[in-house]
């Protein structure tokens, strides 16, 4: 019966403008593809942790022979090639690399580099640090690694009124670059009014995508019965997004791919939303499409007023 109603629905599928890959995902992506055909056939490549937080892509490379470690005991001295994912390293591991004379590609986004070069800054100030950040994430444990005192972590406005700090007028703060905009408003905030001295980047820290897709998605709410969020589980990005449409009393889902997706969802809709976290590909969302036009019948567009992003980073000249 569910079947039959579904053949019979006329759906609208909306798509959020921007979605999908960014500038620093794409980079690292890049720099994956051309080091692994570089030096395929001379050496072992291999990656510290997930190129990116994307099932679909760390499946692809392993596929192709790129091998995915989570520290660098794994790997023999003097061998091979190692790439840093885009979330970034401590400069422990960096050091911990070049011990062992393995040589490194750095593919760290640019927008976390200015991350770590912004701690550094004001570690050198004399300040003492705040992270605005998820506990263990990649990017997280990179930013921490990247000063030499300990960096109070913030993951929470509570968390602020629990601060205790050295001295409350000598105070500066980051940010990890995938949060959720609203939330870390709401925490900036809090901190200015416990600590008036405290100094920052506001919101410059989360990175233009992250923005970008989240403005996109929090006006697709608006307009659409029920939401899908093309990402991986693991990915903070991806399950902000998800975050932002149930805040907003809508149904959402997050799904790796097309084959995650339960038909009864569709039942009473009228009106679907589709974006896609900054580290999944555009043919996750492609092969999503090709299976709701087979089994809806549908008629689709793009969400109006979307940002154009046309930002590039350089692929480094080592590789």
């Amino acid at each position: 019966m569910l079947a039959y109603l579904l053949d019979l629905t006329k759906m609208e599928i909306i798509l959020a403008e921007p979605r999908g890959f960014c500038a620093g995902v794409k980079r690292a992506v890049d720099i994956l593809a051309i080091t692994l055909e570089k030096y395929k056939n001379k050496c072992q490549v291999y990656v510290l942790h997930e190129i990116v937080h994307n099932k679909y892509i760390v499946e692809d490379f392993k596929r192709q022979g790129v091998v995915f470690v989570n520290s660098i005991e794994e790997i023999e001295d003097n061998g091979g090639i190692l790439i840093f994912s885009a979330h970034g390293v401590s400069k422990n591991i960096e050091d911990k690399a070049k011990r062992k004379g393995i040589q490194v590609i750095d593919a760290t986004c640019p927008l976390v580099s200015k991350v770590h070069k912004e701690a550094k800054r004001y570690e050198n100030s004399g300040k003492e640090l705040i992270l605005i950040g998820h506990e263990n994430h990649p990017e997280v444990k990179g930013i921490r690694g990247r000063v030499n005192n300990p960096i109070i972590l913030v993951q929470t406005v509570q968390d602020v009124r629990n601060l205790k700090v050295k001295d409350p007028d000598n105070l500066s703060y980051v940010t990890q670059t995938t949060l959720s905009i609203d939330d870390t408003r709401e925490i900036i905030v809090a901190l200015k009014l416990r600590f008036p001295s405290i100094t920052g980047p506001d919101l410059k820290d989360i990175c233009y995508a992250t923005q970008n897709r989240q403005n996109a998605v929090k006006k697709l709410a608006e307009i659409v019965d029920m939401v899908l969020v093309v990402g991986s589980k693991n990915s903070s990005n991806s399950n902000r997004l998800l975050d932002l449409c149930t805040a907003r009393g809508k149904r959402a889902y997050l799904i790796d791919n097309y084959s995650c997706v339960n038909k009864s969802w569709f039942q009473g809709v009228e009106k679907i939303g589709i974006t896609a976290g900054a580290s999944a590909p555009d043919i996750l969302v492609d092969e999503l499409m090709d299976y709701l036009k087979v089994n809806l019948s549908v008629r689709i567009s793009v969400m109006p007023g979307g940002i154009i992003e046309n930002v590039q980073f350089k692929i480094p000249n080592l590789v």
